[in-house]
């Protein structure tokens, strides 16, 4: 895989921060962000992504699978998508600011 490619598959790894009442707790006591992430990422593709993006030093990432739930309508069932999240611990220092507001 040549560096372009590499580049853009790391721009192509992470899709939204993951906001929730727990995401947010965890973003003011521990400096850890929640993301979103494609399915096939490791952990070291979104450390990688995490710090060319947001130009910031990364300690640790924790990565979770998260199973689509059965719903149902009536007499048809279905199934969620399925997803990955992942928890960014950033070095002490370092912010990520989603709002752009100094």
């Amino acid at each position: 895989m040549s560096v372009t490619e590499h580049q853009e598959r790391l721009m192509s790894v992470l899709y939204t921060p993951h906001l929730s009442e727990k995401s947010t707790i965890l973003a003011e006591q521990s400096n850890q962000i929640a993301f979103k992430v494609r399915p096939d990422a490791t952990k070291a593709e979104i450390r990688q992504a995490v710090e060319l993006l947001f130009e910031v030093k990364v300690d640790d990432v924790t990565v979770m699978n998260c199973r689509g739930k059965v719903k149902r309508h009536g007499t048809t069932s279905g199934r969620r998508v399925a997803w990955k999240k992942a928890y960014v611990k950033l070095a002490p220092g370092s912010q990520i600011d989603f709002l752009g507001a100094d």
